[in-house]
């Protein structure tokens, strides 16, 4: 299945990648084991040389792990995908896989809290350095560039702002000086945006999120070129970010369902941005798929739609912003993303509370914003819902 590029999505999300034990089972099997017996001492011996495929042991091969991977890869267009353990494991792949003491990373200014905090506090410990700059400005990329500088990193939509960043002029210019492009598309998954057709090299994801789709496991993956995610499979094999045998089933069952649900949490997302942007308690919103978006055009351009990620500021700072919080019944008040539930959070105290004020403050995360992830109830209830804390 993961040869038949010519299925559409619904179909590879449900067939991609599935490889039948002499069982015949309909379902994907789970492989719970550590190791795997070999028939021979020439044959472990040519399994751990890498002369005969095959599974050696569960910390970088296991039959699930795969099935997983060759679906996801099937769905972004990648030729190869390699799973690990969470997405900011598989973000911290791609830097440590493809990068070495003195090279430099050029990255936007609006990417997650944690991957500002894996850029700046821990790669700087090894010596790669990252430079910070506008998401929505590819001039600034361009002048960013050092004779050392080895990638590019974004996220679009980026969180929780869901600035647009344009993936085809990025990777443009990163392309005419030999510079890796890498994009997060957690938030739009390869239903709403397919990077590597816009002309990155490598797509990184939060399988958490989306991908699982109901709040249940932890999930990363690196997809791309096959030359390319060699060296991520070859860092993870040593360094064991892996991804369980268990979190993959869970996740190939997530992705079945990836496309009916992303579809309907951004007609959701829509639906609860129209109405926010209406409303006399709130002072902004976030959302690409509103006009009144700075990048909408740009978004219309490389996304299906706007995504399920709306982020607005309520007029009155912090203290408006923790009481539509606190007034939520229906909302859950987490910061976890993609699940069916919705969920509130507010990033100045939450995601982004281990970044510096100087830092969120020029990534324009105030006070007053929050950050809702649209879920599958009826919009009319998340109305409601924030309503009560809004109206107060």
């Amino acid at each position: 299945m993961s040869e038949t590029p010519d299925f559409q999505l619904e179909t590879l999300a449900v067939r991609a990648g599935q490889e039948r034990s002499q069982f015949g089972e309909h379902s994907e099997a789970l492989y719970l084991t550590s190791s795997f017996v070999f028939k021979s001492a020439a044959q472990a011996a040519a399994r751990f040389s890498g002369e005969e495929e095959g599974n050696v042991y569960a910390r970088f091969s296991n039959p699930t792990v795969t099935m997983f991977e060759e679906r996801l890869a099937a769905l972004e267009g990648a030729e190869d995908c390699v799973a690990t353990a969470s997405g900011m494991a598989a973000i911290m792949a791609v830097c440590l896989a493809h990068l070495k003491n003195g090279d430099h990373i050029v990255a936007s200014g609006s990417l997650f809290g944690a991957t500002v905090q894996l850029f700046s506090n821990i790669l700087s410990r090894t010596g790669i350095s990252t430079t910070f700059v506008s998401q929505s400005d590819p001039a600034t990329w361009q002048a960013a560039i050092r004779p050392e500088t080895k990638l590019f990193f974004l996220e679009t939509p980026s969180n929780p702002l869901t600035e647009i960043a344009d993936i085809r002029a990025i990777s443009a210019i990163a392309h005419a000086h030999g510079i890796l492009v890498a994009v997060d598309n957690c938030f739009c998954t390869p239903i709403l945006q397919r990077p590597l057709e816009l002309g990155a090299d490598l797509v990184v994801h939060s399988a958490t999120k989306y991908l699982d789709g109901q709040g249940r496991v932890l999930g990363g993956a690196v997809c791309g070129a096959k030359k390319l995610t060699e060296e991520v499979f070859k860092y993870l094999r040593t360094a064991g970010p892996t991804l369980s045998a268990f979190n993959a089933w869970v996740l190939l069952k997530g992705l079945e369902t990836l496309k009916i649900r992303v579809e309907a949490q951004a007609a959701n997302a829509l639906q609860l941005a129209t109405w926010l942007q209406a409303h006399p308690a709130v002072e902004r919103v976030y959302y690409p798929g509103l006009p009144s978006h700075p990048q909408h055009e740009l978004a219309k351009t490389q996304q299906k739609s706007g995504g399920a990620i709306v982020s607005f500021v309520v007029k009155g700072g912090r203290e408006a912003a923790w009481r539509v919080v606190d007034n939520c019944r229906l909302l859950s008040i987490t910061a976890n993303l993609g699940d069916t539930k919705t969920t509130i959070t507010h990033p100045a105290s939450t995601t982004h509370g281990r970044v510096s004020p100087e830092v969120r403050a020029a990534a324009g995360i105030g006070e007053g914003l929050l950050r809702v992830a649209v879920g599958l109830e009826a919009v009319a209830d998340l109305q409601c819902d924030l309503e009560s804390g809004l109206s107060r």
